[in-house]
């Protein structure tokens, strides 16, 4: 039986805080964080490079090579995807090694005998291509979760989770919104596989554990805070979801219109805020008594805001952090929904039809609370993998 146990976990990550946040959750969750090792996607970076992250990986780093013998080799080589910042990464992370999908096959191969199988775990777009070549070169040997819709042949993953939403463009509103001509390169095509769980949102590593953990670590700095605590996350634009100063305008008019409702307000920023929509939020909230915005030194105080905080307030860019605050049972409001197109629309509406988040008006009292069934997609999702193991007779650790 000890060969039929999972003792191994490879996470293929690609540098992007909330493609690796969903593997490092669902691991946790499985309760592995402690046998897995962090494997990333390299792309070349620097000059021309980022102009060819669109590209396969594998094609874009021949390109690289190909550049290197006719220019030399004068641009650095990073492990970043898109010229993001790194996430932090967990306790139990201590190397990052340059993912290989032979290497990672080899490994599992030769521990089979030893330690049993191993578990792949994926997410985002340039790992796709690594995770199903592990899966093709040692089938017998490992399981491979990818995180997000990977686009085309499911089939070669033991188990795909991804967000409802990415299901979208089946639904008869996705459909008027695609051009003809596009409608056969548009993914998915077809509805979810036996092997494909769907969540609401992403998943996340902010579990009961991880905020009574917080909540301890947090709590001299912002337990002690008057209350209600009001804490305010702010993401970015994207294609789906523009917005610019805009936002942030109406942001901190609304903010001071319910700053007497509150005790303190917190608001952090995340690695995508664009300067011009910081500093506006700094100019016009920076000096309020009642607001404190972190500057980015020290620790990071997002899970003690998630653990601590009494309401939140959300762009509506963020998937993520609107899944990880929905995840508390706390009141979330949502600022900037109808600026979001395509299936991110759809996500927002799935989390109104729910009644886990509400739009952010300004003409709300902090203090009065409201209740609804907190999302728990890593858990229920955690499940599945369980489940899917147990049919091909391997299992977790006791």
């Amino acid at each position: 039986m000890g060969r039929r146990v999972i003792r191994r976990v490879y996470i293929i990550g690609n540098g992007a805080a909330g493609a690796e946040n969903q593997c490092f959750g669902l691991v946790r969750a499985l309760g592995l964080s402690h046998l897995q090792t962090l494997y990333r996607v390299i792309r070349p970076k620097g000059g021309i490079n980022m102009r060819l992250q669109w590209l396969p990986v594998s094609l874009h780093k021949r390109l690289e090579n190909v550049r290197k013998l006719i220019y030399g080799d004068t641009l650095p080589t990073q492990i970043v995807v898109r010229g993001q910042k790194l996430m932090p990464l967990p306790a139990e992370v201590q190397d990052i090694l340059e993912a290989n999908a032979k290497h990672i096959a080899t490994l599992s191969c030769e521990a089979f005998a030893k330690d049993g199988p191993s578990l792949v775990v994926a997410s985002g777009r340039d790992t796709i291509s690594i995770s199903s070549s592990i899966k093709q070169l040692a089938p017998e040997y490992v399981f491979t979760v990818q995180i997000q819709h990977p686009r085309s042949r499911l089939d070669r993953f033991d188990l795909v989770i991804t967000p409802r939403h990415d299901y979208y463009p089946l639904t008869s509103e996705g459909q008027k919104q695609i051009p003809w001509l596009l409608r056969r390169w548009i993914t998915p095509r077809t509805s979810p596989e036996r092997h494909v769980v769907l969540t609401v949102g992403a998943l996340h590593q902010a579990d009961s554990n991880a905020l009574k953990d917080a909540a301890y670590t947090w709590h001299d700095e912002l337990a002690t805070l008057p209350r209600p605590l009001l804490v305010v996350n702010v993401g970015g634009p994207t294609g789906h979801c523009r917005y610019g100063t805009d936002l942030a305008l109406e942001l901190t008019a609304l903010l001071l219109n319910i700053v007497p409702t509150c005790g303190s307000i917190r608001v952090s920023f995340s690695r995508r805020t664009p300067c011009k929509v910081s500093d506006i939020v700094r100019e016009e909230l920076g000096n309020h008594p009642k607001v404190r915005i972190w500057n980015g030194e020290g620790p990071n105080p997002h899970m003690g805001h998630l653990a601590l905080a009494d309401a939140f307030v959300v762009t509506a860019d963020s998937v993520s952090m609107l899944s990880e605050a929905c995840s508390t049972g706390k009141p979330v409001y949502v600022i900037g929904a109808e600026r979001c197109t395509w299936k991110f629309r759809d996500f927002h509406r799935s989390l109104k039809n729910r009644g886990v988040v509400r739009p952010f008006t300004g003409k709300e009292d902090i203090s009065e609370s409201w209740s609804y069934s907190p999302l728990n997609d890593t858990k229920e999702a955690a499940a599945q993998v369980i489940k899917a193991l147990a049919e091909r007779g391997w299992s977790l650790p006791s």
